[in-house]
């Protein structure tokens, strides 16, 4: 059998491997080349590509079930396994920059046999009778009894066959940059397994610890915030890590020093789509969907990697089971990710909408449902919840299982506490020195 996958991402890698270690014959279709020559890599249309990731353990799982050498080629590369304080012995996920792992994973694929990358641009997908014969490639077919879209969720060549997706701009927008701890100098504050985590009414800071040293950290917004989109400035953005303490302490000048500009997010998405149609049908027999072709998840909390290798995992092991029978291999698989994928885009959906509504200024409405991110926070009053809390946040236990301790955080917030704000600036403040450090060069 030969199988096409499209798209070079951690998602299309991980199945190409896996497949081909199941005695497939697998061509890996992508615009990108690949890494230069000196290990740099801007990764052609993938802009987050450079900035900061979280792995969790669920990745781990992943590469370990399939691939293990992999894992062990990322921690020689100078990946470092995530443990939790009061369990040392247990991984949780990885700290590692996407440059690396992505450019691990690449040179598992370019050793695998069976596996063969292709630069190219997929232009549309070849069918006959309802039956998928291959991609056009540059204008030029290449034959595969099955495709598999793994090109992300603003892919093109597939589009036509697969009904709307759900979701859309989740209302958050991000500036990041890369950092490397001086010779000597130990890590910043943490409070969180990748590092550090600043709510503040209005907007976020997060301080994400990677391999060999380095760290990125983050201040995410509403994207509705025109005052704040100063930030992508160098001079802005470096003033506002100075006015934020998490981020004072990890770039103060004797801790580290910046290895790359300031970098502009894109909007942030929450989008679900299923394998069928319009009509609810398999469109074409022998086009499967995988990744974030699938689902995106706003990346605060790390979600992507995991929940696309979740999928790809699933479905290499599925692709077992039905061999040639793609249509009810598509079936299949559109069920499972309806039951343990879609789940995480619907959470982060109510999330973020309820985020951005209290950054504008409304209150806990303890009349509504509680997002997940305010029964977390209610942890700090009744530790007890995190018997349920824990497995939801270590993604172990799907976003419903919270409802068995909404009621109780619903009593928290009916009692008028409300999570303590971090030391630093308030959002007003925040702003004012962004408009203070652009003003000057405005004219």
């Amino acid at each position: 059998m030969h199988i096409t996958v499209i798209g070079a991402g951690p998602t299309g890698l991980y199945t190409a491997i896996a497949l081909a270690r199941r005695g497939r014959e697998v061509t890996v279709v992508d615009r990108d080349p690949g890494p230069n020559g000196d290990g740099s890599w801007n990764r052609r249309g993938v802009m987050q590509f450079h900035h900061p990731h979280g792995f969790r353990q669920q990745v781990g799982e992943a590469l370990l079930a399939e691939m293990p050498e992999v894992w062990d080629d990322l921690i020689t590369a100078g990946a470092q396994p995530t443990t939790l304080p009061d369990q040392p012995e247990r991984v949780v996920g990885l700290r590692c920059r996407r440059l690396i792992f992505e450019r691990v994973l690449r040179s598992a694929a370019e050793a695998q046999p069976g596996v063969t990358l292709r630069t190219g641009h997929v232009e549309d997908v070849c069918y006959e009778r309802g039956r998928t014969v291959g991609v056009r490639v540059d204008g030029h077919q290449v034959d595969a009894d099955l495709v598999i879209d793994a090109s992300g969720r603003a892919g093109q060549s597939t589009r036509t066959f697969r009904g709307p997706a759900e979701g859309g701009d989740c209302g958050i927008a991000y500036v990041s940059r890369q950092y490397q701890l001086l010779p000597g100098a130990q890590n910043g504050p943490m409070n969180a397994p990748i590092g550090m985590v600043t709510i503040y009414p209005g907007y976020q800071a997060i301080v994400f610890i990677h391999d060999n040293r380095t760290f990125s950290t983050l201040i995410a917004r509403a994207s509705t915030d025109r005052q704040m989109a100063g930030l992508r400035f160098q001079e802005v953005f470096e003033a506002a890590s100075r006015a934020i303490p998490s981020l004072a302490a990890w770039t103060e000048p004797d801790r580290s020093r910046p290895i790359s500009p300031v970098l502009p997010g894109g909007r942030l998405h929450n989008t679900y789509q299923a394998q069928l149609d319009d009509t609810g049908q398999v469109a074409l027999n022998g086009l499967m969907f995988v990744g974030d072709a699938v689902c995106t998840t706003n990346p605060s909390v790390g979600r992507g990697v995991a929940t696309s290798l979740m999928q790809a995992q699933r479905l290499v092991r599925l692709l077992d089971d039905h061999r040639r029978d793609f249509t009810s291999c598509s079936l299949e698989f559109e069920h499972w990710c309806a039951e343990n994928i879609k789940p995480w885009f619907s959470d982060h959906v109510y999330w973020d909408a309820e985020l951005i509504r209290r950054w504008s200024g409304h209150d806990v409405d303890v009349t509504r449902p509680l997002p997940s991110d305010l029964i977390m926070a209610a942890t700090m009053v009744d530790p007890e919840m995190l018997k349920v809390v824990g497995p939801y946040m270590a993604m172990l236990a799907l976003p419903a299982s919270l409802a068995a301790v909404e009621p109780r955080a619903r009593e928290i917030y009916a009692s008028g506490w409300r999570p303590p704000v971090p030391e630093g600036p308030t959002r007003d403040e925040l702003a004012e020195l962004v408009a203070a450090v652009v003003s000057p060069h405005s004219g």
